[in-house]
């Protein structure tokens, strides 16, 4: 999908995520010192806001105009000393490079490309991580298509952490976690959550750390 079509995806839902942030990623982020963080596809900001909520300086960055509009909108509400510490770019995760050890956390959050287009971008958010910074990596599962709920239906775009973890072999990072994780899936109304899938979803979640230098 490109960007106008999450575009028309955003507009015919009030939010189509909601405002709270994921799950995996409030338990593996809640424990960091904030720092500067970029979070790649961010759509409408719940991740974003969470963080900067917490303390972290976020660069929010999507392609979507109707998804960051919905961001600042949202963060319109928070108080100056949060909503300060937001950063909306409008830009495509495929193509950006983000500032080189830059960052104390990025996010990846649910985006799913074909192979090549995952592998690329998972360097330059590895190569714009500061020493110690975090990498997290959470998105559906391959063994979500057969065994899950939810999701993208083109197994193309799905991946494992096996997957992550050796597009990025060469980046000498250290593998905090890499498993998979189950939980229910979203649904975006009410008439979806009547007839919904009760199944789990199955998501591939990926932690790694840019190891701090020698002394």
């Amino acid at each position: 999908m490109e960007s106008h079509d999450w575009d028309q995806r955003y507009r015919s839902a009030e939010l189509v995520w909601g405002t709270e942030p994921n799950r995996w990623v409030r338990r593996e982020c809640r424990g960091l010192p904030p720092g500067r963080a970029l979070d790649l596809a961010a759509g409408e900001g719940r991740n974003s806001l969470w963080l900067a909520a917490r303390g972290w300086r976020v660069t929010a960055l999507d392609f979507s105009p109707v998804a960051l509009d919905r961001g600042r909108r949202l963060a319109a509400g928070l108080p100056d000393a949060v909503s300060d510490r937001l950063t909306w770019v409008e830009a495509d995760a495929r193509t950006h490079v983000p500032e080189p050890g830059a960052y104390d956390l990025v996010l990846i959050a649910y985006l799913h490309l074909p192979a090549e287009q995952r592998r690329t971008v998972l360097r330059t958010a590895a190569d714009a991580l500061a020493p110690g910074g975090t990498l997290l990596v959470v998105g559906h599962d391959t063994t979500n298509l057969t065994e899950g709920s939810g999701g993208p239906s083109d197994p193309a775009v799905l991946f494992t952490p096996d997957d992550v973890i050796a597009d990025l072999a060469d980046r000498q990072l250290r593998t905090v976690r890499a498993e998979r994780v189950r939980r229910q899936p979203h649904v975006a109304n009410t008439a979806g959550a009547a007839h919904g899938a009760t199944a789990e979803a199955i998501d591939a979640l990926v932690r790694l750390e840019r190891p701090l230098p020698a002394h």
